[in-house]
């Protein structure tokens, strides 16, 4: 042949012009696997969607330590939005607060503190004088405190926590989980927002002893605002921390981390992983139909379907966007009052479910007229007989 680089390079433009016609997907973005963390157990949350981005052993029981405090400083916000407590009510300590072993905030016994304060010693100095003496106040004892925390970790779906006093001085039933710890964190940001901004104090000073914020984040990333450490032998080094950057919120807990700069460290790892490589996206919108499946024995013969809530999912970056499904609880029937649930939307990826929401009715159907509706119904009935409905 006289030309056979004519040929290949003829060859080669073919091949191109198919590849623009029918080009391949692009493929995922690569996402590498979580860091290798000095913690025993731990999970990396995102407030928003509740989501779990990373976890390793999340819902194993240990001892918390001071996280505990997140617990009893949530039900005393709780009792302040309710009425039952007010900031600037006086407690009085107790011998037995004053007493109490531990990290502390320096009360004297029978001085009259307030609840305000109270809360900046738990939060910021850990005392446990001070978490002693607000349940005391709020309780009348350590125990009859612990069974509110209790009770409120059962409402929360904390099921893999115990508490047996608002300190997290050890005890053998006194223990809870990382993911358990971020469901609270979440909670205290969403329910108690008015009392958030707490965790992010660098510094109290009570009875001329100025003590500084054990979470050694808050000096070292201006994003990070929150929200508790704790440390006792048992546990090791513990934290709970949140962040938010660019409008979007994380939440990570750390157990048994080997030192208090390893618990640091490992937090931030954490947190440059889950801002870095994940995303969140809304998928739909509230209130905008998805669909307009059939409604029999009405006065319309559609309805327009969708969620009551955006849809959003914490995806990894550049990853291909999931199916949607919509599963109806057919045969739909007039009436049909609007908001009522007619199935659910399923986001797939594969044969693997992403989420699952309740599917609602947008507008009402009234049930039409008997003449309307029998030969409808009959129909129906006959279609069931055959199995086809």
């Amino acid at each position: 042949m006289k030309h056979p680089f004519l040929r290949l390079g003829l060859a080669a433009l073919c091949l191109a012009w198919l590849g623009q016609a029918d080009a391949a997907p692009t493929a995922d973005a690569l996402i590498p696997s979580p860091p290798q963390l000095s913690a025993k157990a731990w999970v990396l949350l995102d407030a928003t969607t509740g989501q779990v981005i990373a976890e390793e052993d999340s819902h194993q029981h240990l001892p918390p330590a001071s996280l505990t405090k997140l617990m009893t400083v949530y039900v005393a916000t709780r009792d302040i939005q309710a009425g039952r407590l007010k900031v600037d009510d006086k407690v009085t300590v107790s011998e037995h607060a004053w007493r109490t072993e531990g990290s502390r905030m320096f009360l004297d016994p029978r001085s009259q503190v307030s609840i305000h304060d109270l809360l900046q010693g738990i939060v910021i100095d850990s005392g446990n004088d001070a978490s002693v003496a607000l349940a005391e106040h709020i309780a009348g004892s350590e125990e009859s405190f612990a069974s509110l925390m209790n009770a409120t970790a059962q409402r929360l779906g904390l099921h893999d926590s115990h508490f047996m006093n608002p300190t997290g001085l050890p005890d053998p039933e006194h223990f809870s989980s990382p993911y358990d710890m971020a469901l609270l964190a979440r909670a205290i940001i969403l329910d108690e927002s008015a009392y958030y901004e707490l965790y992010a104090k660098k510094y109290f000073t009570w009875n001329g002893i100025r003590q500084p914020n054990r979470n050694l984040l808050l000096w070292r990333d201006h994003t990070v605002d929150g929200l508790k450490t704790g440390h006792t032998e048992a546990a090791g080094y513990c934290m709970v921390t949140s962040a938010q950057r660019d409008g979007r919120r994380l939440i990570t807990a750390v157990f048994g981390s080997t030192s208090l700069n390893n618990r640091a460290a490992d937090t931030q790892k954490l947190l440059t992983y889950g801002f870095r490589f994940f995303e969140n996206q809304t998928f739909d919108k509230a209130n905008v139909a998805l669909g307009t499946p059939t409604v029999w024995e009405g006065e319309r013969s559609t309805l327009p379907v969708g969620v009551s809530q955006d849809v959003v999912l914490t995806r990894p970056k550049g990853q291909h966007e999931p199916q949607q499904r919509l599963v109806l609880d057919e045969p739909l029937v007039a009436p049909i009052a609007q908001g009522d649930v007619v199935g659910r939307l399923e986001l797939v990826d594969g044969e693997r479910i992403l989420q699952t929401r309740p599917l609602v009715a947008l507008a009402a159907v009234e049930q039409g007229g008997w003449w309307s509706r029998w030969p409808q119904h009959l129909y129906r009935l006959v279609l069931h007989w055959l199995g086809r409905l």
